[in-house]
């Protein structure tokens, strides 16, 4: 088996659809989440507009000036907020940094939750103000459209519909704007460099919101990798490792990565623009009764979704 089937499903039968085309819904994305980890997703309530508006303004922030980005690169941080340079985060297991830059845009705590004092402020950026208030209106939308999977999903694991909706309101997401920068000289990379080592997410799940060129590949049980291709504007949500350990290995946090263009391609740019969900820190990862059995036994320790976030942005190089 060399291909794997990534369901498109149809976010808006669940949102507004019959009782029948929800649980449908839900026995899909879970089916997919549970076979491949990845599903994409159409009528997710991000206009095409908008998303050529988000482009647009992420080619403006990547083509500033680099000693004008360094100014929001903020020691400390752990990347967490605004701008990470070129080659500073490295894949867990390997040695070459990843062939990228990246902003990140975090949570905007608006009703006076004390969750408020974890987060550090998101950095704005004074050169380019519609990049603010573009990402501001993406991450609420790609927030809103992940807090419905989660419903979704929860139904698929027989909790309640509402499980996750307190865990994530408010959560610790982040909101990344990534530039693969063009290479002018291949012959100079280490020949392991890649614009993305192969890599499981941290988070509960991730949206993807398309992306400028082809290059992701996830890697399938036999050990093959498949190109993911998303139709148009749709997003391409895929399973984190948090929901991985939630569920004792049911759902599955596939591995996936960003391959290098062909040879003739290495001197453009590449954009994505991906969400990560994730829950509030205190938020137990302990596997789930219902997951484990003789067949499954646990297969995770417990421990806090703070706790690990902390323990992998060590091991990627952002945490010393």
């Amino acid at each position: 088996m060399n291909s794997i089937h990534i369901p498109r499903l149809d976010l808006e039968t669940y949102i507004n659809g019959s009782f029948a085309q929800r649980k449908q819904f839900s026995e899909d994305i879970g089916r997919a989440f549970n076979e491949t980890g990845f599903v994409t997703i159409t009528n997710h309530g991000l206009s095409n507009e908008l998303i050529d508006q988000l482009y647009a303004q992420v080619k403006e922030l990547f083509a500033l000036p680099t000693d004008v980005k360094l100014n929001y690169e903020i020691p400390g941080l752990a990347g967490q907020r605004g701008y990470t340079g070129k080659l500073k985060e490295t894949a867990k297991g390997f040695t070459v940094p990843d062939l990228k830059e990246f902003w990140q845009i975090g949570q905007t705590v608006t009703d006076g939750d004390p969750v408020k004092n974890e987060y550090p402020e998101n950095i704005y950026l004074s050169e380019l103000p519609v990049f603010n208030i573009i990402t501001r209106e993406i991450y609420q939308r790609l927030e809103t459209a992940g807090i419905y999977l989660l419903q979704a999903i929860a139904v698929y694991l027989g909790l309640p519909e509402d499980y996750f909706d307190d865990k994530v309101h408010n959560g610790n997401s982040i909101l990344r704007t990534l530039h693969y920068f063009p290479i002018s000289d291949p012959d100079a990379l280490p020949a392991d460099a890649v614009r993305a080592g192969a890599h499981e997410d941290i988070n509960l799940i991730t949206l993807l919101i398309g992306a400028s060129a082809d290059g992701l590949e996830v890697l399938t049980r036999d050990g093959n990798w498949f190109p993911v291709k998303a139709h148009g504007k749709d997003l391409v949500v895929n399973v984190g490792d948090m929901l991985q350990r939630f569920t004792n290995n049911k759902l599955k946090s596939t591995t996936h990565r960003v391959v290098n263009p062909p040879r003739e391609e290495m001197g453009k740019s590449r954009y994505s623009v991906p969400f990560f969900l994730h829950p509030k820190s205190e938020m137990s990862l302990a596997s789930l009764a219902s997951c484990i059995d003789a067949d499954h036994p646990k297969q995770f320790s417990d421990m806090t979704a703070g706790e690990y976030l902390d323990e992998r942005l060590r091991e990627i190089g952002l945490k010393k």
